[in-house]
């Protein structure tokens, strides 16, 4: 399998001052960073109430950061797997910011942006979160100096079989599993324990300074997105859309 390298900072050079925005789980989470350096980070576990949440939560990332909306070059916004309300909350409002002020767009993978915030003790990361409906999103990486080697690619899985992913992807290797999946389902990853570390949700949660770190990556390498173009990444098809496809199943079956 090929795997895709993400390096975990920008490089040096031009002042760049970039806000990071994380909506796809219960925690919605802003972060402002400039030249690698963190100036901010605020979150609130607000379940599926982000966007009454992130606005008061980017003003004051903004004034912690002591400076404005306007100074901002760069936004970064984590695109998923998550939450499908959660994420088009975030996206929106990050597509708002960087029409209103010019920025630069950047789009960042939820569950590689989560990776980022596993202890660096950790060689090997597995992110494994909560999908809902019998769900997980899983994905796996592998932490080299100042960057994060993907080694999986995110999938979809019930929980027993994430488990056994997990088990079967990190085997024998000293690794760390992050994400909320762990504490929904905490009979599916029972063998894991002792196997590896399992880090608590509420220690280890998306950081919008993680997403802003990682989007102030590929803006120094002379990266972004359109905003007409960014889209959330879903990994599997939503309830309206399955909805959709049952409907047009039982059509299609009535006329035959």
């Amino acid at each position: 399998m090929r795997s895709t390298t993400t390096s975990l900072g920008g490089s040096k050079g031009e002042a760049l001052t970039v806000l990071g925005i994380d909506t796809a789980t219960a925690y919605a989470t802003v972060g402002i960073v400039r030249d690698g350096e963190v100036l901010a980070e605020m979150a609130e576990k607000s379940g599926t109430g982000h966007a009454g949440t992130l606005p008061a939560l980017v003003s004051r990332a903004v004034e912690a950061a002591s400076g404005s909306l306007a100074e901002v070059e760069g936004i970064a916004v984590s695109l998923g797997p998550g939450s499908f309300t959660g994420l088009r909350v975030g996206l929106s409002f990050a597509k708002g910011i960087a029409l209103a002020n010019g920025a630069r767009l950047v789009g960042v993978p939820t569950l590689e942006a989560l990776a980022c915030r596993a202890p660096v003790t950790f060689e090997f990361v597995a992110v494994v979160c909560d999908a809902r409906r019998g769900e997980t999103y899983a994905a796996a990486f592998r932490r080299r100096a100042s960057t994060l080697e993907r080694i999986a690619p995110d999938v979809a899985l019930p929980p027993e079989r994430a488990a056994a992913w997990v088990a079967a992807t990190l085997a024998g290797e000293a690794a760390i599993l992050v994400g909320d999946a762990s504490e929904r389902y905490p009979g599916s990853f029972e063998a894991l324990r002792g196997r590896l570390e399992i880090a608590p949700f509420d220690d280890v949660h998306p950081s919008g300074s993680a997403v802003a770190l990682l989007g102030e990556g590929r803006l120094r390498r002379g990266e972004s997105d359109r905003p007409e173009a960014l889209v959330p990444t879903y990994v599997r098809a939503s309830a309206a859309q399955r909805n959709l496809e049952r409907l047009t199943l039982t059509m299609q079956n009535a006329v035959s």
